[in-house]
């Protein structure tokens, strides 16, 4: 064990010490130490946590764009891997999985370790016992997420060199003692845990009850969407909750999300900051000084050498910082589901009640009068980023309805009655196949960073990703009181995050239904790690990703139902109309593009409603049971 620490201490790449939260990623190690001294000094005991904080695992992080480019959210603008999700027509039963029992093993050891201290002051031994119990739980709500019920090990193996591991063999916990697990041990360490907004990239009180807050939420759906997909369970357990059980998890998350409303974890609030509620929403993801959304963060400092490259994968490419850029370009399907302003649903305006093209003067007209999460998620043609406008149109349309077009970024011909070539293509596509532009008419918005460098692999990002934030614990709140027969305390929620979005018509009780909610989750929480997680625990992934092909009517088709299909990414491209003489010419028109790329659908298969357990794992331990449906 001590080799081990010596181990965890040259693995750290960051520390901190008795210092504020700002210099938490600033300092290195410097020597290989005993457990002994290495657990009287906190500097080095905050080493080893920092290390533990920087190898959790989350889904879809700005660590990660590819994971963000899936459900047919959007399109993968990029050849190779990528590309990949949109010509595949199911998911492998291993998607999502993680197992890492190397990282639980040194937890263990860790707290194990720091019981034994003796120098240590008291308080600095509570929160340092707290903060390991929080991302021990952390990780093991990352697996019962994905792979249900997992053995639950909360001391260190250590093996007796006899040649028999069978005593080391654990078998899989059921679920529900999995999601027992991670709400006992939030409810456990939260007091001794810092009751402080400003502690974002540590474990705080906040972020315990956040925490708490998700895990029981999920479970409840579990228990009661359950009964939807019967065969997605296992007789002992391991995969399935009761029925019985999902009350008593909703009115545990509902505790927890007006514990933290409530202000005893310290005063958060939505983030308003900016008269411009899109750019006001964008915002709440790049500014880091004194949000007051950000619950619990993975934080980045140009400093300490942690940044990221997301800018610099996803910024528009026309004059980005490396003239590269655009990998995840929104779908349609996406942008259309953002409400009117009235609250209800409604395909873009491309055509009028003849099929006639609607024409525009300008290019954002068409996206007026809706949700301003919208702009704050993703970047609209005709809209600007670090004060550039972005260069989004596929061509010229001529009166015949012909298209004069190009197959580079900008290229120029000579339209008719002209005599010279203009630029008949936008800077920033879309093209068919042009990888790293808008091939979807769209550019991402949410996580851009707009300070200069951002967008250069020699300087990268700082912007940090919030795992935990407020917003969804107000719509974790609503979805727990719906669930427990309160849609008043549910529409009052959800209104708070709605009238942040300018939609100022509130909801009533009546209003209140799980699809309202499942909406809600989509239009605020896109590309932050919920979507595929959100469907599972309702049982509706094989619903709306059931594999069948969508065509332009399936897609413009009910608008905002919990159940409309969603299985390949749609395009909306803007042309410029070329017709001399005509009231029409100089305007905008938009056409709705499927691309020829898109070759798969997306199926999810009863057995993707958990990953699959290698079967090197099964075979070095035979208690574990596999997971349903994966034959």
């Amino acid at each position: 064990m001590k080799k081990l620490f010596s181990i965890i201490l040259l693995a750290s790449v960051f520390a901190g010490g008795c210092k504020p939260e700002s210099e938490f990623l600033t300092v290195d190690p410097t020597a290989i130490l005993n457990n002994e001294q290495a657990f009287n000094d906190p500097a080095l005991v905050l080493s080893m946590l920092a290390n533990f904080y920087n190898r959790q695992t989350d889904f879809s992080t700005v660590k990660n764009w590819e994971s963000m480019a899936d459900f047919s959210e959007s399109f993968p603008s990029q050849n190779g891997g990528p590309k990949s999700i949109i010509e595949r027509n199911q998911w492998d039963f291993g998607f999502w999985s993680t197992w890492d029992y190397t990282l639980i093993r040194e937890l263990n050891l860790f707290l194990q370790r720091l019981e034994a201290a003796t120098k240590l002051k008291d308080d600095e031994k509570k929160r340092f016992r707290a903060e390991g119990r929080f991302l021990r739980a952390y990780y093991y709500f990352e697996m019962v997420k994905r792979m249900g019920g997992v053995p639950l090990i909360l001391e260190p193996m250590v093996w007796d060199y006899k040649g028999d591991p069978t005593y080391l063999r654990h078998a899989r916990a059921t679920e529900s003692a999995m999601y027992d697990f991670v709400i006992a041990e939030m409810q456990a360490i939260r007091p001794d845990l810092p009751a402080d907004v400003n502690v974002k990239s540590r474990a705080s009180r906040g972020a315990a009850l956040a925490m708490e807050c998700r895990a029981a939420l999920y479970a409840g759906s579990i228990a009661k969407y359950g009964n939807v997909t019967p065969s997605v369970s296992l007789p002992t357990g391991e995969v399935g909750i009761p029925a019985s059980k999902a009350n008593d998890y909703y009115t545990k998350a509902l505790t927890a999300a007006e514990l933290i409303i409530s202000g005893s974890a310290g005063t958060y609030a939505l983030y308003q900051r900016n008269a411009d509620l899109s750019e006001n929403f964008a915002a709440l993801f790049y500014d880091k000084v004194g949000n007051p959304e950000s619950i619990f963060i993975e934080d980045f400092k140009l400093k300490s050498g942690k940044v990221h490259g997301f800018t610099q994968v996803n910024q528009p490419r026309f004059g980005a910082e490396e003239e590269e850029g655009g990998r995840i370009n929104p779908s349609l399907n996406l942008v259309q589901s953002f409400e009117k302003l009235d609250n209800t649903f409604e395909q873009l305006p491309v055509k009028d009640g003849a099929g006639n093209p609607i024409y525009y003067d300008n290019q954002t007209d068409i996206f007026a009068g809706r949700d301003a999460r919208l702009g704050g998620t993703v970047m609209l043609p005709g809209t600007f980023f670090k004060r550039r406008q972005v260069d989004i149109w596929a061509g010229y349309v001529l009166a015949d309805g012909s298209v004069v077009t190009g197959d580079d970024r900008g290229s120029q011909k000579t339209l008719p009655g002209q005599t010279q070539p203009v630029q008949v293509v936008g800077f920033d596509g879309p093209i068919h196949g042009k990888e790293h532009t808008a091939q979807s008419g769209f550019y991402l918005r949410k996580y851009l960073d707009p300070v200069s460098g951002s967008g250069s692999r020699g300087t990268g990002s700082e912007i940090p990703f919030i795992r935990y934030r407020y917003a969804e614990v107000l719509l974790n709140a609503a979805e727990a009181a719906f669930e427990l027969n309160q849609p008043g305390v549910a529409a009052g929620y959800m209104n708070q995050v709605r009238a942040r979005a300018g939609l100022t018509t509130p909801l009533g009780a009546g209003d209140i239904n799980l699809g309202r909610i499942m909406h809600e989750r989509r239009a605020e929480l896109s590309f932050e790690g919920h979507i595929v997680f959100d469907q599972k625990r309702w049982r509706n992934a094989h619903v709306v990703w059931d594999g069948v092909s969508m065509n332009e009517a399936d897609l413009l088709s009910n608008i905002g139902s919990p159940n409309k299909h969603n299985t390949q990414p749609f395009s909306l491209w803007p042309y410029k109309v070329h017709n001399p003489g005509s009231p029409t010419h100089g305007k905008w028109i938009y056409r709705i593009i499927k691309s020829p790329l898109v070759t798969g659908t997306n199926r999810f298969r009863l057995g993707n409603y958990y990953s699959f357990i290698n079967n090197d794992i099964r075979s070095n331990n035979p208690k574990i049971v596999p997971n349903p449906n994966q034959d």
